[in-house]
């Protein structure tokens, strides 16, 4: 049966002229793999690669041996939705598709198919990819894709639940918010030394701050520069006091999030952003891969004798580093049990290392917070 099911797997390259179609190494080897186990889970197994223009097919019939390649355009929601009808109700479908931006909505589509969807994370795909022998395309990435989820060497992400993505969604708009307005804030200063007026001691935004402002001497276009930077921090202040409150409020009454404001310098807003980041623990195997998976651990470039200072990795969730940082500045208080730690931390290395060094081993404790709790750590809002 292998022989003639080797006969069916067919690349569809152009054929040369006058000569057969041509094979596939890898979809041969591929499919004879899957002919070595007695049952194959899974009729159809295939790879997706999310763009905003097109979507990218490869899958294989684990039964025919086919292999089909195609795009779906333009990639909305509708036209991927068309497309997924014709597995519709069979239940051995499995797609993979790389966590980037569009991930959500075809993840959707395919469970509402009854096909299964697994995420891959895109920095250990690359990875398994190895070194480029030819040029990167979509159809490559396609077929690499379905590849490894054949071979089960396929690096997945954990798919949130739908609660935890409309929290999480509503976090990053918080602080893409928060940005804008450091943002702001940065260029009234800028503005000010620019124009040679003196640093000053009192916040920019206070009725003291507001009256220096006044008596600034700076040049028409300076101010209307300012004037315009402060009426942009208005309106983003009132933004982002109704998305904190609506925050807060999810914080008093979701278990977790409770659960973790029992850590020191962990607030309603800060363990709302840690809980949706961190997600479902249990999925790590320790807390050095919760760690890892904040991007808080530090990399060092090591051969022979040489060794290069460390750096962090910031390869994960930027707001999840965000939010364990800002908590970890909380030890330099004196009611901080890490304040001991902080200042030895601090003496050696400043401030900041301080902060990043207590971060983690707020990570580590939220961890293990949220693994103990079970599946009531990511249960709705009561």
């Amino acid at each position: 049966m292998a022989n003639s099911l080797r006969m069916q797997v067919l690349d569809q390259r152009p054929r040369r002229p006058g000569g057969p179609p041509r094979l596939s190494r890898t979809i041969i080897a591929v499919t004879e793999k899957l002919l070595e186990h007695e049952e194959v889970p899974m009729g159809i197994v295939g790879g997706l690669d999310i763009h905003r223009r097109q979507v990218t097919f490869d899958y294989l019939d684990t039964v025919t041996g086919e292999v089909r390649r195609g795009k779906i355009a333009p990639a909305d929601r509708e036209h991927v939705r068309s497309w997924l009808g014709r597995f519709a109700g069979r239940g051995d479908v499995a797609f993979a598709l790389e966590g980037c931006t569009g991930w959500r909505f075809v993840a959707e589509e395919l469970e509402a198919v009854g096909a299964c969807a697994h995420l891959a994370e895109p920095a250990d795909t690359a990875h398994e990819r190895g070194s480029k022998q030819r040029a990167k395309t979509d159809r490559s990435d396609a077929r690499l894709l379905r590849e490894l989820l054949v071979m089960g060497r396929l690096p997945e992400s954990w798919i949130p639940p739908d609660h935890v993505l409309e929290v999480r969604g509503r976090v990053r708009l918080y602080k893409a918010l928060s940005d804008e307005r450091r943002g702001w804030m940065q260029r009234i200063r800028a503005t000010l030394f620019h124009q040679g007026v003196p640093a000053l001691a009192c916040h920019l935004l206070d009725a003291d701050g507001q009256g220096h402002l006044q008596m600034a001497e700076l040049s028409p276009a300076g101010r209307e520069s300012i004037e315009v930077a402060l009426r942009q921090i208005e309106r983003l202040e009132a933004e982002l006091v109704q998305l904190r409150g609506a925050l807060v409020g999810f914080a008093h009454h979701q278990m977790g999030c409770r659960a973790l404001q029992g850590h020191y310098g962990i607030g309603a807003l800060l363990s709302v952003a840690i809980w949706e980041e961190m997600g479902d623990c249990r999925r790590f195997g320790s807390s050095s891969d919760a760690v890892r998976h904040a991007g808080l651990d530090v990399t060092v470039w090591a051969s022979d004798s040489v060794r290069a200072p460390g750096h962090l990795a910031r390869q994960g969730p930027a707001v999840l580093r965000w939010a364990l940082y800002e908590a970890g500045q909380a030890a330099a208080k004196q009611t901080s049990p890490d304040h001991d730690y902080y200042l030895r931390v601090r003496e050696r290395l400043g401030p900041e290392r301080a902060a990043l060094s207590v971060g983690r081993k707020l990570g580590r404790r939220c961890f293990h917070t949220l693994r103990d709790l079970g599946e009531q750590a990511l249960a709705p809002a009561a």
